[in-house]
């Protein structure tokens, strides 16, 4: 174990199995009653004093930096441009079915923050609109057609626990998150097709509604096995061909073994104060086929930060 402080707490509590018993040994509902309990003894115990000091101590409860009125005004222009390209907007819950983020993609529940009765705060919109996605397709009594889509998106506040060198990054903040699901029809058409609209998608976004034309498209190249490399080479040919923005294309060795997307991923970058930053990104995920257990469902997420946009408008 390499952790010190699971160490000492162990230690304190005269039982090196107490993790075994906190996650293998009680039930599901058994675990949540006892931190239920245990949040409120320690509740009983706070004052307003400690209260207040809490209040202050802790950054991720404090408000955003962003205007409230300006963000709304944009999200709701980003929703409307969004069901014009035939994505039905959805407001999700503030939380997630607990392990949403590290169950199918490769996040560690670290960066999460993890509530009670089997949750945790929202972090990633895009694991739960593919939840949502997933569980309509399992549950529809007629089968979907061969070429028919689910598109879907969503506007929401996020929260995660890592800790950011950039200024510019705050614990909680907002994107605009997207998904299409669908099926392989064969000649990576699915992934071709798609792609194109998430990225035009963001053209429309940052020229009619951020107002700029100076912005840059980044594909990444990721995994190193055949099926990553056809994906890669058949999608990166095809952007190029059909995209009318200044396109690089990155072989970023630090990504290449990324496994929360799959052969390929994109990012759009904007100019802030004379420096290139990240705005958005999107790339395609196994997470459909892993949670209707079915290697023919393919899916492409994608998410644009309403921050950048701010600046931008």
């Amino acid at each position: 174990m390499g952790s010190e402080i699971i160490k000492s707490i162990l230690e304190k509590s005269g039982s090196r199995d107490l993790l075994n018993i906190l996650t293998r040994t009680l039930s599901a509902s058994e675990l949540n009653s006892l931190m239920m309990e245990v949040y409120k003894l320690r509740c009983d115990e706070i004052t307003p004093t400690a209260l207040m000091k809490a209040y202050e101590a802790n950054k991720y409860v404090k408000p955003a930096f962003e205007n409230p009125i300006k963000t709304k005004e944009l999200e709701l222009s980003m929703l409307k441009a969004a069901e014009r390209f035939s994505f039905t907007p959805i407001e999700l819950s503030p939380v997630a079915p607990l392990g949403a983020c590290s169950a199918v993609g490769t996040v560690n529940q670290n960066k999460i923050l993890s509530a009670l009765r089997g949750t945790e705060v929202m972090a990633d919109s895009t694991n739960s609109l593919a939840l949502h996605i997933c569980s309509l397709k399992r549950n529809m009594k007629q089968p979907q057609s061969v070429g028919s889509l689910m598109k879907y998106c969503t506007t929401h506040r996020l929260i995660r626990t890592q800790i950011f060198d950039n200024p510019r990054f705050t614990p909680h903040f907002k994107l605009l998150c997207m998904a299409t699901a669908g099926r392989d029809t064969g000649s990576y058409s699915f992934e071709k097709e798609n792609i194109i609209e998430h990225i035009n998608f963001y053209k429309t976004i940052l020229r009619d509604i951020a107002h700029t034309e100076t912005f840059k498209l980044k594909l990444f190249k990721i995994g190193t096995d055949e099926a990553s490399n056809n994906l890669f080479t058949k999608i990166a040919e095809h952007i190029h061909k059909e995209i009318d923005m200044n396109i690089e294309t990155v072989l970023d060795m630090t990504r290449i073994e990324n496994q929360y997307y799959k052969g390929i991923q994109f990012k759009i970058y904007v100019n802030i104060d004379g420096s290139e930053a990240e705005a958005g990104d999107g790339g395609f995920v196994d997470w459909s086929q892993k949670l209707l257990e079915n290697k023919k469902e393919r899916m492409l997420i994608s998410a644009i930060g309403i921050a950048p946009l701010l600046i931008l408008n």
